[in-house]
């Protein structure tokens, strides 16, 4: 949302505003950042401000506020030159969020070292509140989560086995280099050669159409082991 009001796709929002920052005299504020602002608002609104007195409610609360931090902190400042000759004797910045997939890759190291938590009462508001589990559980931490900590409460079933869940990995195809250890769950991976057939050379012709040559090769194909 926040792109799509500087890209200009959304009628109740524009650009970033800009903001009061300091040494801004070697350049100018410009361009048309993203609206962080609006969209925080908006996703607040939506979601509901307050947590519920459900758990699972208030634990959903808490990760959506850790993801919009994790965006609201990826903002970066970029900026574009302005000069005779290619000099940069004025600057005009704007703000923008970082890449999707950087604050996906943020996210998911968040997802890996998430916490466990179970349901407390607050004695001086008498209020719901997130903990650690009433009961040790080996392999959990009893740390209690940070704003800035992902949580959950049920563990998550393994999705490498058939079950009811899922269809398992088994099978699956996968590429060597770049994820058959993560999808084979650590299973190892077979590896079968194959000849396939495949357009190429194609050239448009007038008209309309394309046309193409059959060539063979041969490939191999990486699946997970049973």
């Amino acid at each position: 949302m926040a792109k799509a009001c500087s890209a200009g796709r959304m009628e109740r929002c524009t650009c970033d505003e800009a903001p009061d920052l300091e040494n801004r005299e070697a350049w100018q504020w410009g361009g048309c950042g993203d609206n962080l602002k609006y969209s925080n608002k908006f996703v607040k609104e939506f979601l509901g401000r307050k947590p519920n007195k459900d758990l699972r409610a208030r634990v959903d609360f808490h990760n959506n506020l850790v993801g919009m931090k994790v965006i609201k902190a990826g903002v970066e400042t970029t900026c574009k030159c302005h000069g005779v000759s290619g000099s940069c004797t004025v600057r005009t910045c704007w703000r923008q969020l970082s890449p999707f997939h950087e604050i996906g890759k943020q996210l998911k190291q968040k997802y890996e070292t998430s916490l466990k938590v179970g349901s407390t009462t607050n004695e001086a508001t008498g209020e719901g509140d997130i903990s650690p589990p009433k009961k040790s559980i080996p392999g959990h931490s009893d740390q209690i989560p940070r704003t800035t900590d992902l949580v959950y409460i049920d563990d998550s079933p393994s999705f490498c086995l058939m079950s009811r869940y899922s269809p398992g990995t088994s099978g699956r195809k996968c590429y060597k280099d770049k994820n058959c250890d993560s999808i084979c769950c650590g299973r190892g991976h077979n590896t079968q050669s194959r000849v396939v057939t495949r357009p190429c050379q194609c050239q448009v012709r007038w008209c309309c159409y394309v046309e193409c040559k059959q060539c063979t090769q041969r490939e191999e194909v990486y699946t997970c082991k049973d």
